[in-house]
């Protein structure tokens, strides 16, 4: 038996049978699993998808309460007011949310995530949203959801009092990689907003962005990453280049990585609830995607 052959061996053993996540040296040995076990690793990764986590999913709406105008500079964003993107700032007021938040009940969402393009709120935007989810709880049957960036520990403490069931916050990448990422912040520091979160008891949403020129064994190494916080969902996206912004020109990710990739975060949390966020389409078109859903992908 190869090594490339007896790690989804072990893979089955160790994540399968017992429920205990891959640890890194044995996701880079996933990572360069040949094109001919693509597909071994995909039904692996579904049957540990059905055996931990189920065949439900959750639904989810998601509406951007401020958009564009962000002070950051992360790299692949259109939204960051540093680079000359096409979006522009807009804000929705308290009305509009609660409407959306009935629209995305009436789909069937469970969860409606109210996100900002901010590097952390300031009072102005804390109060809204406080105004805001106290208004959507006592019209619409729904859990909501945050993600407003970085935060402090005063500011966690006031969305949990107001309700807020869940709170996202993008590692977006490795550790090891996230300097050629952003500069105007760092890695710890999103990384203490989520264990802020997490000590207050609200459920962790993290994940970030894959194919924007991180090497295998990052990928490995932020899998681990994503999995040491325990999270209860991790949104796998892919680079989608935007225009106007440092990446504009970045290639796709291949296929082919996308699919390893997806195989190897569910060997790496096999509790965890994974969706497919932006970029799907993109990296891997209509057949991809299936295999995604097909091969550890909840949504």
């Amino acid at each position: 038996m190869s090594q490339k052959t007896s790690i989804l061996s072990t893979a089955r053993r160790r994540v399968l049978d017992e429920g205990v996540g891959l640890n890194y040296e044995q996701l880079c040995q996933v990572l360069d699993l040949p094109d001919s076990e693509i597909p071994a690793l995909m039904e692996l990764a579904h049957e540990v998808r059905l055996k931990w986590c189920g065949e439900e999913i959750e639904v989810e709406g998601i509406i951007s309460l401020k958009t564009g105008g962000c002070p950051e500079d992360c790299h692949f964003c259109s939204q960051s007011g540093l680079f000359e993107s096409p979006v522009r700032s807009v804000w929705l007021d308290i009305e509009q949310l609660v409407e959306a938040a009935k629209q995305t009940a009436k789909s069937g969402a469970t969860e409606f995530c109210i996100v900002a393009a901010v590097k952390g709120p300031d009072e102005k935007l804390m109060t809204q949203l406080e105004a805001a989810i106290a208004a959507i709880q006592r019209e619409v049957d729904i859990e909501v959801a945050v993600s407003v960036g970085s935060l402090t520990r005063a500011q966690v403490t006031r969305l949990v009092r107001v309700g807020v069931h869940r709170y996202n916050h993008n590692l977006e990448t490795a550790r090891s990689f996230f300097p050629k990422v952003v500069t105007t912040h760092t890695w710890e520091e999103r990384r203490e907003t989520l264990r802020l979160v997490a000590e207050a008891g609200l459920e962790v949403c993290s994940g970030g962005i894959l194919g924007m020129g991180e090497t295998r064994e990052q990928r490995a190494e932020f899998a681990v990453q994503l999995a040491e916080l325990n999270p209860a969902e991790v949104p796998i996206n892919f680079l989608d280049p935007r225009p106007g912004t440092p990446f504009s020109d970045r290639p796709l990710m291949e296929n082919r990585d996308a699919l390893r990739a997806i195989g190897a975060f569910r060997l790496a949390m096999p509790h965890t609830m994974i969706r497919f966020g932006g970029g799907r389409e993109l990296t891997l078109g209509e057949k991809g995607s299936e295999q995604g859903l097909l091969g550890g992908i909840n949504a």
